[in-house]
């Protein structure tokens, strides 16, 4: 998660909203990046979307099955549905989204048990720090 809030961090310079994801598998990172939907043009262009890409470019192999997403920020319902399509096993976030967020807060996207993969979700992890960087950067832009 530590990597992921430096991810955050490099976000937050680039005028981006600050939420990094790391993707891992046996302890190897295989995606670190961050979110890019300012400097893509690109509405898609989250920080686990684009980890996820980078992971299955890397692979050469959309499943990612047994790795763990670590993301600052509960995942939206488009990310939710990435992670649900790479067959992603753990998804690890920091602060929740009230807002927005797909694994527990606003709906349960990740939790839903009709889906033909299940997602081990462990929230709340550095919350203070994550939900800290979050704030700053919107308090800067008012």
């Amino acid at each position: 998660m530590r990597l992921a809030l430096t991810e955050a961090q490099r976000a937050y310079q680039l005028g981006e909203v600050p939420v990094g994801a790391v993707l891992v598998r046996d302890g190897a990172v295989l995606a670190s990046t961050c979110n890019l939907k300012e400097a893509q043009s690109d509405p898609t262009a989250h920080a686990e979307i684009l980890a996820i890409k980078q992971a299955t470019q890397k692979l050469n192999n959309w499943r990612l099955s047994e790795t763990t997403l670590y993301v600052t920020l509960e995942p939206c319902p488009m990310c939710a549905g990435a992670i649900l399509q790479a067959r992603v096993q753990r998804v690890v976030f920091g602060a929740w989204d009230p807002k927005a967020g797909a694994a527990g807060s606003l709906v349960n996207v990740l939790g839903f048990p009709l889906f033909n993969h299940s997602v081990e979700v462990i929230g709340g992890i550095l919350e203070d720090e994550c939900a800290d960087i979050m704030r700053s950067f919107f308090r800067r832009l008012r």
